[in-house]
C-alpha cells in the first residue's frame, strides 16, 4: 500500500461507524468504539536471512516515518504512548481497552493525535521476533480513548 492509499485507509476509518461487537478480517479488527487496520508488512522473518530480515525492519521503521510525517502535517506533532503497561497488563491477565488489548502485542509504541472527535494512531512493530513486521492504524471513539495519553488537544483538521 502507498503512503496516499495508507492516508485514504486512515481517512475511511475515521468515517466508518464502529460496529456492535468485534469483527476480524484480513486487513484488521474492528469493535465498539474501534477500529484497527494493518496498512503495511512485510515477509515473515522466521527463514529470511539476518540481512534480509534487517532490511525488512528498516523498510517498516520506514513506513512508519513517512506515514507519521504526512499526518503531522495534517494535525501537528503527535503524542507518543508506549505501550509497555498495557503489554504488562495483558500478560498479568488484567483488563485492557480495546484497542490497546490488541495493539500492546503489536507494537512498542504509537503516534496519537485527537482529531473531530476521534483519537487516531500509528505504530509498527511485530507480534514476535519471526514474525513479519508491520505499520498498524488504529482509531477509536473519542469517548473510549479518554484515558489513552496522547495530545491534549482535538485538532480537528483535515
Amino acid at each position: 500500500m502507498t503512503t496516499g492509499e495508507q492516508l485514504a485507509a486512515i481517512d475511511e476509518l475515521r468515517g466508518r461507524a464502529f460496529p456492535a461487537r468485534r469483527e476480524r478480517s484480513a486487513q484488521g479488527e474492528s469493535g465498539p468504539g474501534f477500529h484497527v487496520v494493518r496498512l503495511w508488512e512485510g515477509a515473515p522473518l522466521w527463514d529470511a536471512d539476518p540481512a534480509d530480515a534487517a532490511e525488512i525492519r528498516e523498510d517498516c521503521a520506514a513506513a512508519l516515518a513517512a506515514l507519521t510525517a504526512l499526518l503531522s502535517l495534517r494535525w501537528g506533532e503527535p503524542g507518543v504512548l508506549d505501550l509497555a503497561g498495557p503489554l504488562e497488563r495483558v500478560a498479568m491477565g488484567l483488563p485492557v481497552p480495546p484497542p490497546l488489548d490488541i495493539l500492546s502485542g503489536l507494537v512498542p509504541r504509537l503516534h496519537t493525535w485527537r482529531t473531530a472527535g476521534r483519537w487516531v494512531a500509528v505504530g509498527a512493530g511485530q507480534g514476535g521476533p519471526e514474525q513479519p513486521c508491520q505499520v498498524l492504524a488504529a482509531i477509536a471513539e473519542e469517548r473510549a480513548a479518554r484515558g489513552f495519553p496522547g495530545p491534549p488537544r482535538d485538532v480537528s483538521r483535515r
